[in-house]
């Protein structure tokens, strides 16, 4: 009943759901400290996690440890379950936003390379879980790192 009225609200009200789209948390232990790994976005250089849209012939999971490697330079092990999610709004490159929600998937690093995809193209720093959460805008982000 209410996914039936949220449906009818929202073709009433013109609102679109979100899109999908897979983010991972990069995690490791440094020093006896569990740290998170946060890049930097292309455009404004504000601190997010790796994320992008879904795959063809990958999961979600192994969408998010795609984007891991691509943004971050990350190797790891994935976990199958998604471990939070949390929505933005996307500025696409007409000025429109898309409202996104992102299934975020905790990977376990292994390796950090120096080359990869995007490298050059973005910053990438280590932080603790309360660190990162001061960092992120994103307030379900937040959540998720605080979780942690």
């Amino acid at each position: 009943m209410i996914r039936v009225i949220g449906e009818v609200l929202t073709g009433l009200l013109g609102l679109r759901p979100p899109q999908l789209q897979v983010g991972a948390l990069c995690v490791r232990r440094h020093k006896g400290k569990r740290e998170v790994l946060l890049i930097s976005s292309l455009d404004t250089g504000r601190w997010i996690i790796p994320k992008g849209w879904p795959m063809n012939g990958r999961t979600l999971a192994g969408a998010a440890a795609q984007e891991a490697w691509e943004e971050a330079g990350v190797r790891g092990q994935v976990r199958p379950g998604h471990i939070g999610s949390f929505t933005y709004l996307k500025k696409r490159d007409s000025g429109m936003h898309l409202r996104c929600e992102v299934r975020v998937f905790q990977i376990e690093v292994q390796s950090l390379s120096e080359r990869y995809p995007e490298a050059g193209r973005r910053k990438r720093e280590w932080f603790t879980s309360e660190d990162a959460a001061e960092r992120v805008a994103e307030d379900g982000l937040k959540q998720i790192l605080l979780a942690l």
